[in-house]
């Protein structure tokens, strides 16, 4: 009995011994976050010019389209209403009474609850000597049991306005929603996104 008792001693000590050894060499959570840095553990993406135009463009459509199916489900009265609205017009360079009539109007008439943005093309248009762009992509509606009602092939002009305080920075802003282009000749392909 006193060789058994001896044995379970001499286990426990050794497994005690180990698991203290173990626990030194495990980093924990904490220090592995504050020694990381993000190029090891979240790598940056690289995108060029015209592949980061093309994901802000398609970001800024999605967004306003799901502003405006919002909006459209709401009172329009409401206070929630109103700043949906003031949201919607920062979208835009400088909106007016006009600027969303083409989009409720299209939106109402087909009782549009959900919009997704598919195959978004960002170009360049030459209109007198102007280079203007344009992103055409097209929409799919879907209705309120998420049923679709149509894909349409819709355009948008924008514009890319620099920040006072840094060269490198722009703020995007729509110029016309749902337009048509001025010219089709003389369009330069900038890229696609699917």
């Amino acid at each position: 009995m006193k060789r058994i008792n001896n044995f379970l001693i001499f286990t426990v000590l050794l497994l005690a011994f180990v698991s203290c050894n173990n626990k030194k060499t495990e980093i924990s959570d904490l220090d592995k976050l504050r020694n990381s840095n993000n190029t090891k553990t979240y790598p940056a993406v690289q995108m060029d010019s015209a592949q980061a135009i093309n994901y802000i463009t398609k970001q800024k459509v999605q967004e306003l389209l799901d502003l405006s199916t919002l909006y459209l489900s709401g009172n329009k009265n409401t206070e929630i209403d109103t700043l949906i609205y003031s949201q919607m017009q920062s979208y835009f360079h400088k909106p007016d009474s006009l600027t969303f009539k083409n989009l409720f109007h299209e939106l109402d008439s087909l009782k549009v609850k959900t919009v997704k943005v598919n195959n978004l093309e960002v170009y360049k248009d030459i209109y007198n000597q102007d280079t203007l762009d344009f992103a055409k992509f097209s929409v799919e509606y879907f209705d309120n049991k998420n049923k679709t009602l149509g894909t349409f092939e819709k355009n948008a002009q924008y514009i890319l306005v620099s920040t006072p305080n840094t060269k490198k920075e722009f703020k995007f802003f729509f110029l016309n929603f749902y337009s048509n282009p001025l010219l089709k000749k003389d369009s330069i392909s900038v890229g696609v996104t699917r």
